[in-house]
């Protein structure tokens, strides 16, 4: 992958902020505080936060200038200021606040149409540009949680439209040495956890196709897959008690649908789609379900050795389908429907092995905790990895509402096994070798 060039920064940049912008423009200010929840933060608060970390990371490290906000340290940094207190902080207002992002913008914007960068300055603009990203994921799911309106720019497609099926059977992939992680001289940026790849042995196994289906789910939740405590693990059946769980968050029974069930996209309830991938579940109900199955969920080896080799070849591709960048044939990233498309659609991104889907519709939860790669060292923000280290589960692939630029085979994401807020399913992988 070539590095990008000023150019490409300054509409990464651009582009970036506008869509922090419109996620907030239609909401209003109780909206932007909203309720007091473990699982989000105050709209508000992070487009501020987004902003300051741009200012803190290009301007005043990278740039050396003086920063935007005298306060934005005691407001926003948010490795210092717990989460509950985000609520209690003096936040600016709305105005003074979208301010801050234009200021941050317009100045890091400035710099790069200057001339040649530092690759200090190169690494941290492209850090911000992610960061914002994964927050503008962030906000979005917040508007689900919190039953806000489909954002402006996402079509809400009826559910049988372009329905391509499913997608059975699985993938069988060789056992052998793999390598796992980036390499240095794979060219672009990488985040600190996916450094250095190193090697692995794998047993031969067989992963699914494609994710496992909101019909197939639907399966064991009507088989009374909430109430057998023998599919779950231990702090799965505790969390399931603890929240009375009995069906997926968002999920609601209604006669007349073909399935009997309706869910919830944002603010609006929808017949369940039978053949697009399940969504907002957590480690624990995936763990469960392929209890139920039968089956288990990949190793997070597995599941980059299935997006990312071959069959008989040693060389590893950027993406399931090659190094070509994403499009629209071959991954549902970048937000553009509200809904996830259906499983067996992308034929154009198959993996090498069989696999469909590996990039985008829904991030997929791994079997393992997220611990670091051999000779880990943190990068600058020292933040992003070593603190969730032993307490997070892996999920790997990105959802349909993430950012293209973010992801490639080797891109680890983590959450701690009990939040379903986040767009995340699920595939699986047979018993037997």
């Amino acid at each position: 992958m070539h590095e990008p060039s000023s150019d490409d920064l300054i509409q990464w940049v651009l582009d970036a902020r506008r869509r922090t912008q419109a996620l907030v423009a239609d909401l209003d200010d109780v909206q932007l505080l909203g309720p007091r929840l473990a699982i989000v933060n105050p709209p508000l608060w992070e487009i501020g936060h987004v902003a300051w970390f741009q200012d803190k990371w290009v301007l005043r490290h990278a740039a050396g200038r003086p920063p935007l906000r005298d306060d934005g340290d005691a407001l926003y940094d948010s490795a210092a200021i717990p989460h509950d207190d985000r609520w209690d902080l003096p936040l600016p207002s709305r105005a003074a606040t979208l301010a801050y992002l234009q200021a941050a913008c317009d100045a890091v914007v400035e710099r790069l149409g200057r001339g040649p960068l530092s690759d200090e300055e190169r690494y941290f603009v492209q850090l911000t540009v992610f960061h914002e990203d994964m927050h503008g994921e962030a906000l979005a799911y917040t508007r689900q949680t919190l039953g806000y309106p489909t954002p402006s720019w996402m079509r809400l497609e009826d559910g049988s439209a372009a329905d391509t099926g499913g997608l059975a059977g699985d993938a069988r992939v060789g056992g052998g040495e793999y390598r796992v992680g980036a390499n240095p001289d794979d060219g672009g940026f990488v985040f600190d956890n996916e450094k250095w790849a190193h090697p692995v042995r794998l047993r031969p196994f067989r992963i699914a196709r494609a994710a496992v289906t909101q019909a197939e789910f639907a399966r064991f939740v009507d088989a009374g897959g909430y109430q057998r405590s023998e599919l779950w693990s231990p702090a799965g059946w505790t969390w399931r008690c603890a929240h009375d769980a009995r069906h997926p968050v968002y999920w609601r029974r209604t006669e007349g649908t073909p399935t009997g069930w309706e869910r919830r996209v944002f603010d609006r309830w929808i017949p369940l789609e039978p053949h697009r991938p399940m969504l907002h579940v957590n480690w624990y109900e995936a763990d469960a379900f392929c209890r139920w199955a039968g089956r288990r969920l990949p190793t997070e080896a597995e599941w980059e050795v299935a997006a990312s080799t071959l069959p008989g070849d040693a060389r590893r591709r950027r993406y399931p389908w090659g190094d070509a960048a994403p499009t629209a044939e071959r991954a549902q990233l970048g937000g553009l429907s509200a809904v996830a498309a259906p499983v067996a659609a992308c034929a154009a991104g198959e993996s090498g092995w069989g696999c469909r889907g590996m990039l985008g519709g829904a991030w997929e939860w791994c079997s393992d905790d997220f611990l670091p790669y051999p000779g880990f060292v943190a990068d600058p923000y020292k933040e992003y990895s070593a603190p969730w280290f032993g307490t997070h589960k892996v999920l790997r692939g990105g959802c349909f509402v993430t950012q293209p630029r973010l992801l490639r085979n080797t891109w680890r994401n983590f959450y701690t096994p009990d939040r379903r807020d986040v767009w995340a399913g699920f595939r699986t992988c047979a018993l037997d070798a």
